[in-house]
């Protein structure tokens, strides 16, 4: 399976930065829904999760990478199925002092056993 998504006219990489890899324990977060996800991928402005349930996403939600206690602020680009790509803007810790528009996204760590 390819990291990148190619234009299938030109063969050229329509993304930015390469997606790494991540198989990382996460949690998706909105107003009025927390699910767990896998983390799939990961790059400097996107990403792919993998839902627990089959569960329509709202546009705004929040990942949280457990292990690192790391928040990602992302939109929904697409869904289909049990997996979803979305476009985030970059990490925000959680260890310490959250921004007040996170406080949900650290308490959802803190039920998933973040410490």
């Amino acid at each position: 399976m390819s990291l990148f998504r190619f234009n299938a006219v030109s063969g050229e990489d329509r993304r930015g930065t390469p997606r790494r890899p991540m198989n990382a324990r996460g949690v998706v977060c909105a107003p009025g829904m927390e699910t767990a996800c896998v983390i799939v991928d990961l790059s400097d402005g996107g990403m792919r999760v993998r839902l627990d349930r089959g569960a329509a996403l709202p546009r705004e939600v929040v990942v949280v990478d457990v292990a690192e206690a790391v928040a990602y602020p992302a939109t929904v680009v697409w869904q289909k199925g049990h997996e979803a790509g979305l476009k985030q803007t970059g990490g925000k810790s959680l260890r310490g002092l959250a921004p007040a528009r996170l406080i949900e996204a650290r308490a959802a760590w803190l039920r998933a056993g973040g410490r």
